[in-house]
């Protein structure tokens, strides 16, 4: 039986990269720093939004879930899910909730835009309750913070273009 190694992924300063839990934060040092006697490679994320600063060991990073920001093949599948229809499950409320917020802390765009995509509700349509608003926020700033980094434009950018898609299909 062969073991599978990962790739090895890199990460420099000046980077920014997907923390699963805390969403997209810019790489802002790589140091060494001694811990109880040992000596340890660090990767420094800063995440200005939150002003939070994680000091990740680098022999962590794959268990972490620290991974760069998504290709456009990825991108393009979000925005693909975005334009679909909404799958509500006939469960409760308290179990859906907890679904989504495993998917939002997944960190994976795709799994994000389904959350944003099921719980999107048009001007016309009944209002969301305070929790689902909370969890419908939270996914759609999870998912702007990468679409704006992703396309290089500003966090206000990133929402219109999130909404901009989400008005469009679901009007016709």
């Amino acid at each position: 039986m062969s073991i599978k190694k990962l790739p090895s992924l890199t990460f420099n300063a000046g980077e920014y990269v997907v923390y699963p839990t805390h969403g997209v934060g810019k790489v802002s040092d790589i140091t060494k720093q001694t811990i109880a006697g040992t000596e340890l490679e660090m990767l420094v994320v800063n995440f200005d939004k939150d002003k939070m600063t994680l000091r990740i060991p680098t022999a962590k990073i794959p268990n972490v879930g620290l991974r760069k920001i998504s290709d456009d093949k990825t991108m393009e599948e979000a925005f693909n899910t975005l334009r679909g229809k909404a799958r509500i499950r006939k469960i409760m409320w308290s179990r859906r909730a907890q679904e989504y917020e495993n998917k939002i802390n997944s960190g994976n765009p795709i799994a994000i835009a389904e959350v944003i995509r099921d719980l999107y509700r048009s001007e016309n349509i009944a209002e969301q309750s305070y929790s689902e608003r909370q969890i419908y926020e939270q996914a759609v700033d999870r998912l702007a913070n990468e679409v704006s980094v992703y396309s290089n434009c500003s966090l206000e950018d990133a929402n219109k273009k999130l909404n901009d898609i989400l008005s469009k299909e679901k009007a016709m």
